[in-house]
């Protein structure tokens, strides 16, 4: 195997994380990267589903006043491209952090018990949920690969002033996790060619 391929375990999972609609909502969050970001999500469902590997769908129900990620507001269903999907999942998980692994039901527990140690993470916010995820599952062992084009995020302030753009922001995340040594940073066009799937990236 070279550098540059993939090898996939036959029980990698891939974790879709927090794609729902009330990340639409571009006056609620400001500016965003990565427009492909949901097609390369929806390309890597279809080649999971395909080849029969798990899917864990995780949903983020938001306990901060107003926000658009509440239970209880139209932003917290899945974008119509996970829902479309939604069904042949293995596990659903709802959180209120940034954590997946954080929620209900339990997802170590659930990777435990079905034997799997790959991990295949998307989804949104590259610099939150994503890389939290990521960085969490690093330390507990898994192996994890995180297709920085299949995540997007938005410009965010910092203190003093600081503000960082949405393309920064994911820089600064494929560098944490894989200098860190927390995950592989990998693209969408390479997982589907090591799933096998004829499904098609998105540039």
């Amino acid at each position: 195997m070279t550098k540059n391929e993939i090898e996939l375990a036959p029980n990698a999972a891939l974790l879709v994380i927090d794609v729902q609609k009330g990340f639409d909502d571009a006056s609620y969050w400001g500016p965003r990267n990565n427009p492909a970001a949901e097609a390369n999500i929806a390309a890597l469902m279809d080649a999971w589903q395909q080849s029969g590997r798990p899917v864990v769908l995780v949903r983020h129900a938001s306990l901060t006043a107003g926000s658009v990620l509440a239970a209880d507001r139209p932003g917290h269903a899945f974008k119509d491209f996970v829902a479309d999907r939604a069904g042949q999942e293995s596990l659903l998980i709802t959180k209120t952090v940034n954590s997946s692994f954080y929620g209900t039901p339990d997802l170590a527990a659930w990777l435990t018990a079905e034997g799997i140690g790959q991990l295949v993470v998307s989804g949104i916010q590259t610099n939150m949920c994503v890389e939290t995820t990521a960085r969490m599952a690093g330390n507990l062992g898994y192996d994890v690969l995180v297709p920085l084009d299949a995540t997007h995020t938005f410009d965010l302030a910092g203190p003093e002033g600081l503000r960082l753009t949405a393309d920064e922001l994911a820089t600064a995340t494929a560098v944490n996790l894989q200098g860190g040594g927390f995950a592989r940073v990998v693209g969408t066009a390479e997982l589907l060619a090591a799933s096998g799937s004829p499904a098609q990236v998105t540039a």
